[in-house]
């Protein structure tokens, strides 16, 4: 219980525990083995709503608020990060930019498939020479006879290349004004000519997810796959990441809630020199301080999705909530493998995946280095 949560918002965390409980945890650990992306656990998310949670219904969408989306975010991490990554980054990173600025051609036309569970769609920023630096962007894009002519790549994209990926909004650099560069977006989809992927393999977390790199070799887009206005990309980019990592901070609540209840389980079961490992100081300490973290975590987190949903300035809050989300989930996972011990060490323990998993945290829409910036400059500095 806390004074965030509605009777709404405990109905879909009951939903989404129960839907992670008996769909995904007993494939988690064969989908992160194989590293696959699950096609079907997709189209399960989108039956129950996941996919386009704050999209208006009149789109298919279940019009519910941040806190909501965040909940079933969370769920979703408590058993397995790599399919809450995925419901995160097609709603925060697919479908939030079209929604915010796209225009009512754009919406109908991207934003229905994407609330079914049967499309996603990748958020292309990161390049080669541009991630935390964005003006570090090489991809062109140059207008001509009405439509826009692409070349340049993109790398590190999630759900950029599996079989229901549908296409991309990329950064891109549109026009050069005083020796500043002038970033657009732009809206890219599957199957235009010039336009391919590559799968990126052998990750160490987040293996169910998909991952991998986009090309655009003279590709040709209409003029109005422009998304809001020429020289806003920036502008776009840095609003949807605002709200993009609340996600991220779900990923390391709902992760670092796992990791102390498996954790718990086995300090009550485990004995050495005749009783459990939990009755030892040494180990309810490391608990205590655990769930101590999960709190703070938690009311940062749903603070900031509170001032998101009743429209005050969130972005600190945002900043604040992803940076310590994800830094007390490596904690909280280094502390629960040190619990377990040796049997934290084996793929066949869920304690190795989530000790695996937590370390994208501190990099993915912003790197803790860059959330201090953030959170610095809000301070005038």
């Amino acid at each position: 219980m806390n004074i965030f949560e509605t009777d709404k918002h405990r109905e879909i965390r009951e939903k989404v525990r129960d839907f992670a409980e008996k769909e995904i945890q007993p494939v988690a650990q064969e989908i992160d083995e194989k590293e696959e992306f699950s096609c079907n656990l997709a189209l399960k998310m989108g039956e129950i709503g996941l996919f386009g949670m704050q999209v208006p219904k009149k789109y298919g969408g279940q019009e519910l608020d941040t806190l909501s989306y965040i909940i079933a975010v969370e769920e979703l991490a408590r058993i397995d990060s790599s399919q809450a990554a995925t419901i995160a980054a097609v709603n925060s990173l697919g479908i939030a930019p079209i929604m915010n600025y796209g225009t009512q051609q754009q919406i109908e036309k991207f934003i229905p498939s994407l609330c079914t569970g049967k499309n996603t769609w990748a958020f292309g920023l990161t390049e080669k020479n541009a991630g935390s630096d964005a003006l570090g962007t090489e991809t062109e894009a140059i207008l001509k006879n009405n439509q826009w002519l692409i070349n340049g790549s993109k790398m590190y994209i999630t759900n950029a290349s599996s079989e229901i990926a549908a296409g991309v909004t990329l950064q891109a650099v549109t026009s050069t004004e005083n020796g500043k560069k002038r970033l657009s977006a732009i809206l890219v989809e599957r199957g235009t000519p010039g336009f391919t992927n590559e799968k990126l393999k052998g990750k160490l977390m987040w293996r169910g997810t998909d991952t991998g790199k986009l090309f655009f070799n003279h590709v040709k887009v209409p003029e109005e796959n422009l998304l809001g206005k020429q020289g806003e990309g920036a502008k776009i980019m840095l609003h949807t990441l605002d709200a993009g990592r609340l996600s991220i901070a779900a990923i390391g609540l709902g992760l670092s809630r796992g990791a102390l209840e498996k954790s718990l389980t086995y300090a009550k079961e485990r004995k050495q020199f005749g009783k459990p490992i939990g009755a030892f100081q040494a180990v309810a300490f490391k608990l205590a301080d655990m769930d101590m973290k999960i709190e703070l975590a938690r009311n940062t987190l749903y603070n900031a999705c509170w001032l998101k949903d009743n429209n005050k300035p969130f972005g600190k809050q945002a900043a604040m909530a992803k940076l310590y989300a994800s830094e007390i989930a490596r904690e909280i996972a280094d502390e629960a493998l040190q619990i377990h011990g040796a049997n934290g060490l084996f793929k066949n323990n869920v304690i190795e995946r989530y000790y695996r998993d937590q370390r994208l945290l501190q990099i993915g829409e912003g790197t803790s280095e860059i959330l201090r910036l953030v959170i610095s400059r809000n301070l005038g500095l």
